[in-house]
Protein backbone atom coordinates (compact mmCIF):
# COMPACT_ATOMS: atom_id res chain seq x y z
CA UNK A 1 0.00 0.00 0.00
CA UNK A 2 1.38 3.36 -0.88
CA UNK A 3 1.27 6.03 1.72
CA UNK A 4 -0.78 8.15 -0.65
CA UNK A 5 -3.49 5.53 -1.09
CA UNK A 6 -3.71 4.95 2.62
CA UNK A 7 -3.81 8.69 3.29
CA UNK A 8 -6.94 9.11 1.16
CA UNK A 9 -8.85 6.56 3.23
CA UNK A 10 -7.51 8.04 6.49
CA UNK A 11 -8.53 11.60 5.57
CA UNK A 12 -12.00 10.41 4.54
CA UNK A 13 -12.39 8.62 7.87
CA UNK A 14 -11.08 11.59 9.85
CA UNK A 15 -13.45 14.02 8.13
CA UNK A 16 -16.47 11.77 8.58
CA UNK A 17 -15.70 10.91 12.21
CA UNK A 18 -15.09 14.52 13.24
CA UNK A 19 -18.49 15.56 11.89
CA UNK A 20 -20.19 12.51 13.37
CA UNK A 21 -18.63 13.12 16.81
CA UNK A 22 -20.03 16.66 16.99
CA UNK A 23 -23.50 15.52 15.92
CA UNK A 24 -23.52 12.63 18.41
CA UNK A 25 -22.47 14.81 21.32
CA UNK A 26 -25.26 17.27 20.52
CA UNK A 27 -27.72 14.38 20.30
CA UNK A 28 -26.48 12.82 23.54
CA UNK A 29 -26.87 16.11 25.44
CA UNK A 30 -30.38 16.70 24.05
CA UNK A 31 -31.69 13.15 24.54
CA UNK A 32 -29.70 11.88 27.51
CA UNK A 33 -29.02 8.65 25.60
CA UNK A 34 -26.12 6.62 27.01
CA UNK A 35 -25.69 4.64 23.80
CA UNK A 36 -25.52 7.93 21.88
CA UNK A 37 -22.88 9.23 24.31
CA UNK A 38 -20.90 5.98 23.96
CA UNK A 39 -21.03 6.40 20.18
CA UNK A 40 -19.91 10.03 20.53
CA UNK A 41 -16.87 8.98 22.57
CA UNK A 42 -16.26 6.23 20.02
CA UNK A 43 -16.21 8.82 17.21
CA UNK A 44 -13.82 11.04 19.19
CA UNK A 45 -11.51 8.04 19.60
CA UNK A 46 -11.75 7.27 15.88
CA UNK A 47 -11.01 10.89 14.94
CA UNK A 48 -7.96 10.93 17.22
CA UNK A 49 -6.89 7.61 15.73
CA UNK A 50 -6.93 8.94 12.18
CA UNK A 51 -4.76 11.81 13.34
CA UNK A 52 -2.33 9.32 14.88
CA UNK A 53 -2.19 7.33 11.64
CA UNK A 54 -1.38 10.48 9.65
CA UNK A 55 1.28 11.45 12.20
CA UNK A 56 2.75 7.95 11.98
CA UNK A 57 3.04 8.21 8.19
CA UNK A 58 4.81 11.55 8.53
CA UNK A 59 7.21 10.23 11.18
CA UNK A 60 7.97 7.16 9.06
CA UNK A 61 9.04 9.34 6.12
CA UNK A 62 12.15 10.61 7.94
CA UNK A 63 15.44 9.68 6.33
CA UNK A 64 17.67 7.05 7.89
CA UNK A 65 20.41 8.35 10.20
CA UNK A 66 23.24 6.99 12.32
CA UNK A 67 20.90 5.99 15.15
CA UNK A 68 18.27 4.36 12.92
CA UNK A 69 20.23 3.12 9.95
CA UNK A 70 17.30 1.19 8.47
CA UNK A 71 15.05 4.22 8.68
CA UNK A 72 11.88 5.07 10.59
CA UNK A 73 9.35 2.92 8.73
CA UNK A 74 8.23 1.12 11.89
CA UNK A 75 6.70 4.37 13.14
CA UNK A 76 3.63 3.42 11.12
CA UNK A 77 3.37 0.17 13.06
CA UNK A 78 3.92 1.91 16.40
CA UNK A 79 1.23 4.54 15.90
CA UNK A 80 -1.20 1.93 14.59
CA UNK A 81 -0.58 -0.01 17.82
CA UNK A 82 -1.31 3.17 19.80
CA UNK A 83 -4.56 3.49 17.81
CA UNK A 84 -5.63 0.04 19.02
CA UNK A 85 -4.89 1.00 22.62
CA UNK A 86 -6.87 4.25 22.30
CA UNK A 87 -9.81 2.37 20.79
CA UNK A 88 -9.76 -0.07 23.71
CA UNK A 89 -9.35 2.42 26.56
CA UNK A 90 -11.27 5.45 25.31
CA UNK A 91 -13.89 3.55 23.34
CA UNK A 92 -14.51 0.13 24.84
CA UNK A 93 -13.81 0.72 28.53
CA UNK A 94 -15.84 3.93 28.64
CA UNK A 95 -18.82 2.36 26.86
CA UNK A 96 -18.83 -0.68 29.15
CA UNK A 97 -18.60 1.53 32.24
CA UNK A 98 -21.40 3.79 31.01
CA UNK A 99 -23.52 0.80 29.97
CA UNK A 100 -23.28 -0.83 33.41
CA UNK A 101 -24.23 2.47 35.05
CA UNK A 102 -27.26 2.96 32.76
CA UNK A 103 -28.47 -0.62 33.26
CA UNK A 104 -28.27 -0.20 37.02
CA UNK A 105 -29.80 3.30 36.95
CA UNK A 106 -31.93 3.68 33.79
CA UNK A 107 -32.83 7.22 32.73
CA UNK A 108 -35.68 8.31 30.48
CA UNK A 109 -34.78 9.63 27.03
CA UNK A 110 -35.91 13.08 26.00
CA UNK A 111 -36.64 13.84 22.32
CA UNK A 112 -35.52 10.41 21.06
CA UNK A 113 -36.42 11.41 17.50
CA UNK A 114 -33.36 13.68 17.58
CA UNK A 115 -31.15 10.68 18.36
CA UNK A 116 -32.70 8.66 15.54
CA UNK A 117 -32.15 11.44 12.99
CA UNK A 118 -28.54 11.97 14.07
CA UNK A 119 -27.82 8.24 14.00
CA UNK A 120 -29.27 8.00 10.49
CA UNK A 121 -27.02 10.86 9.31
CA UNK A 122 -24.03 9.25 11.04
CA UNK A 123 -24.70 5.93 9.31
CA UNK A 124 -24.60 7.73 5.95
CA UNK A 125 -21.29 9.48 6.71
CA UNK A 126 -19.72 6.32 8.15
CA UNK A 127 -20.82 4.37 5.08
CA UNK A 128 -18.97 6.90 2.91
CA UNK A 129 -15.81 6.43 4.97
CA UNK A 130 -16.16 2.63 4.90
CA UNK A 131 -16.68 2.49 1.12
CA UNK A 132 -13.62 4.71 0.60
CA UNK A 133 -11.50 2.30 2.65
CA UNK A 134 -12.92 -0.68 0.75
CA UNK A 135 -12.18 0.96 -2.60
CA UNK A 136 -8.60 1.76 -1.57
CA UNK A 137 -8.07 -1.78 -0.26
CA UNK A 138 -9.41 -3.81 -3.20
CA UNK A 139 -6.26 -3.57 -5.39
CA UNK A 140 -4.15 -4.84 -2.49
CA UNK A 141 -6.62 -7.47 -1.34
CA UNK A 142 -6.82 -9.20 -4.73
CA UNK A 143 -8.68 -12.49 -4.57
CA UNK A 144 -8.05 -13.01 -0.84
CA UNK A 145 -10.84 -12.70 1.70
CA UNK A 146 -11.16 -9.51 3.72
CA UNK A 147 -10.16 -11.33 6.88
CA UNK A 148 -7.04 -12.71 5.20
CA UNK A 149 -6.21 -9.23 3.91
CA UNK A 150 -6.41 -7.84 7.45
CA UNK A 151 -4.30 -10.70 8.82
CA UNK A 152 -1.67 -10.74 6.06
CA UNK A 153 -1.28 -7.07 5.16
CA UNK A 154 2.12 -5.65 6.07
CA UNK A 155 0.76 -2.10 5.75
CA UNK A 156 -1.21 -1.15 8.86
CA UNK A 157 -3.41 1.82 7.94
CA UNK A 158 -6.05 0.30 5.68
CA UNK A 159 -6.75 -2.71 7.95
CA UNK A 160 -7.06 -0.30 10.89
CA UNK A 161 -9.49 1.98 9.04
CA UNK A 162 -11.50 -0.98 7.72
CA UNK A 163 -11.93 -2.49 11.18
CA UNK A 164 -12.70 0.87 12.77
CA UNK A 165 -15.32 1.70 10.14
CA UNK A 166 -16.86 -1.76 10.39
CA UNK A 167 -17.09 -1.40 14.15
CA UNK A 168 -18.52 2.10 13.81
CA UNK A 169 -21.26 0.97 11.42
CA UNK A 170 -22.24 -1.98 13.61
CA UNK A 171 -22.13 0.26 16.69
CA UNK A 172 -24.41 2.79 15.03
CA UNK A 173 -26.90 0.05 14.19
CA UNK A 174 -26.78 -1.16 17.80
CA UNK A 175 -27.37 2.38 19.07
CA UNK A 176 -30.22 2.83 16.56
CA UNK A 177 -31.83 -0.40 17.77
CA UNK A 178 -31.29 0.52 21.44
CA UNK A 179 -32.95 3.92 21.06
CA UNK A 180 -35.75 2.38 18.99
CA UNK A 181 -36.47 -0.31 21.58
CA UNK A 182 -36.41 2.28 24.34
CA UNK A 183 -39.03 4.31 22.50
CA UNK A 184 -41.21 1.31 21.60
CA UNK A 185 -41.16 -0.29 25.05
CA UNK A 186 -40.84 2.89 27.09
CA UNK A 187 -38.08 1.07 29.01
CA UNK A 188 -34.72 2.93 29.12
CA UNK A 189 -32.83 -0.21 30.14
CA UNK A 190 -32.44 -1.03 26.43
CA UNK A 191 -30.33 2.10 26.03
CA UNK A 192 -27.96 0.79 28.69
CA UNK A 193 -27.88 -2.68 27.12
CA UNK A 194 -27.05 -1.11 23.76
CA UNK A 195 -24.21 0.85 25.34
CA UNK A 196 -22.80 -2.36 26.85
CA UNK A 197 -23.01 -4.10 23.47
CA UNK A 198 -21.13 -1.23 21.82
CA UNK A 199 -18.42 -1.49 24.47
CA UNK A 200 -17.99 -5.23 23.94
CA UNK A 201 -17.89 -4.75 20.15
CA UNK A 202 -15.17 -2.09 20.42
CA UNK A 203 -13.22 -4.29 22.82
CA UNK A 204 -13.21 -7.20 20.36
CA UNK A 205 -12.07 -4.99 17.47
CA UNK A 206 -9.41 -3.34 19.63
CA UNK A 207 -8.01 -6.71 20.73
CA UNK A 208 -7.81 -7.92 17.11
CA UNK A 209 -5.94 -4.72 16.20
CA UNK A 210 -3.62 -4.99 19.19
CA UNK A 211 -2.66 -8.56 18.25
CA UNK A 212 -2.09 -7.70 14.59
CA UNK A 213 -0.17 -4.46 15.20
CA UNK A 214 1.99 -6.09 17.90
CA UNK A 215 2.99 -8.75 15.38
CA UNK A 216 3.91 -6.11 12.79
CA UNK A 217 5.79 -4.04 15.35
CA UNK A 218 7.90 -7.02 16.42
CA UNK A 219 8.63 -7.76 12.77
CA UNK A 220 6.89 -10.03 10.26
CA UNK A 221 8.51 -11.89 7.40
CA UNK A 222 7.58 -11.74 3.73
CA UNK A 223 4.16 -13.10 2.81
CA UNK A 224 4.06 -16.70 1.53
CA UNK A 225 3.70 -15.48 -2.07
CA UNK A 226 6.61 -13.06 -1.64
CA UNK A 227 8.79 -15.72 -0.03
CA UNK A 228 8.07 -18.08 -2.92
CA UNK A 229 8.95 -15.39 -5.46
CA UNK A 230 12.17 -14.54 -3.62
CA UNK A 231 13.33 -18.16 -3.57
CA UNK A 232 12.45 -18.74 -7.22
CA UNK A 233 14.26 -15.62 -8.42
CA UNK A 234 17.39 -16.12 -6.36
CA UNK A 235 18.16 -19.23 -8.38
CA UNK A 236 19.06 -19.07 -12.06
CA UNK A 237 20.03 -22.74 -12.32
CA UNK A 238 23.49 -21.98 -13.69
CA UNK A 239 25.45 -19.55 -11.54
CA UNK A 240 23.27 -19.85 -8.45
CA UNK A 241 22.10 -23.43 -8.14
CA UNK A 242 19.98 -23.40 -4.96
CA UNK A 243 18.94 -21.47 -1.87
CA UNK A 244 20.50 -22.81 1.30
CA UNK A 245 18.37 -20.64 3.56
CA UNK A 246 16.59 -17.30 3.43
CA UNK A 247 15.20 -14.98 6.11
CA UNK A 248 13.16 -11.84 5.67
CA UNK A 249 11.58 -9.12 7.77
CA UNK A 250 9.51 -6.03 7.07
CA UNK A 251 11.30 -3.05 8.61
CA UNK A 252 8.58 -0.77 7.27
CA UNK A 253 5.30 -1.25 5.38
CA UNK A 254 7.03 -0.96 2.00
CA UNK A 255 10.57 -2.00 2.92
CA UNK A 256 11.45 -5.68 3.12
CA UNK A 257 14.84 -6.85 4.32
CA UNK A 258 16.03 -10.12 2.72
CA UNK A 259 19.07 -12.08 3.90
CA UNK A 260 19.96 -15.36 2.21
CA UNK A 261 22.74 -17.88 1.77
CA UNK A 262 22.87 -19.22 -1.77
CA UNK A 263 24.80 -22.07 -3.36
CA UNK A 264 26.91 -20.96 -6.32
CA UNK A 265 28.58 -22.90 -9.09
CA UNK A 266 31.94 -24.17 -7.76
CA UNK A 267 34.01 -22.96 -10.72
CA UNK A 268 33.15 -19.25 -10.46
CA UNK A 269 35.87 -16.69 -9.73
CA UNK A 270 35.37 -13.55 -7.62
CA UNK A 271 34.10 -11.50 -10.55
CA UNK A 272 31.69 -14.24 -11.53
CA UNK A 273 30.35 -14.52 -7.98
CA UNK A 274 29.82 -10.75 -7.76
CA UNK A 275 28.00 -10.76 -11.10
CA UNK A 276 25.79 -13.67 -10.05
CA UNK A 277 24.87 -11.92 -6.78
CA UNK A 278 24.07 -8.64 -8.55
CA UNK A 279 21.90 -10.43 -11.10
CA UNK A 280 20.03 -12.32 -8.36
CA UNK A 281 19.30 -9.07 -6.51
CA UNK A 282 17.91 -7.51 -9.68
CA UNK A 283 15.63 -10.51 -10.29
CA UNK A 284 14.30 -10.47 -6.74
CA UNK A 285 13.63 -6.71 -6.76
CA UNK A 286 11.80 -7.02 -10.07
CA UNK A 287 9.59 -9.81 -8.67
CA UNK A 288 9.14 -8.32 -5.17
CA UNK A 289 9.42 -4.50 -5.34
CA UNK A 290 9.26 -4.21 -1.54
CA UNK A 291 12.54 -6.15 -1.26
CA UNK A 292 14.67 -3.02 -1.09
CA UNK A 293 17.42 -4.34 1.17
CA UNK A 294 18.99 -7.60 0.05
CA UNK A 295 22.09 -9.22 1.56
CA UNK A 296 23.29 -12.42 -0.10
CA UNK A 297 26.03 -14.72 1.16
CA UNK A 298 27.54 -17.01 -1.50
CA UNK A 299 28.50 -20.51 -0.43
CA UNK A 300 28.95 -24.04 -1.77
CA UNK A 301 26.18 -26.53 -1.18
CA UNK A 302 27.37 -29.31 1.06
CA UNK A 303 25.56 -32.45 2.16
CA UNK A 304 26.20 -33.73 5.66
Amino acid sequence: MSAGGGKKAIVAALTANAGIAVAKFVGAVITGSASMMAEAVHSVADTANQGLLLFGQRAAAKDADELHQFGYGRNRYFYSFVVALVLFTLGSVYAIYEGIHKVQHPEELSQPIVAIVILAIAIGLETYSFLTAVRESRPLKGSASWWRFIRNSRSPELPVVLLEDTGALIGLLIAFAAVGLTVLTDDPIYDGIGTLAIGVLLGIIAIVLIVEMKSLLIGESATPDEDRAIRENLVDGTLITSVIHVKSEYIGPEELLVAAKVAIAPDLDIAGIAGAIDAAEMRVRAAVPNARLIYLEPDLYRTL
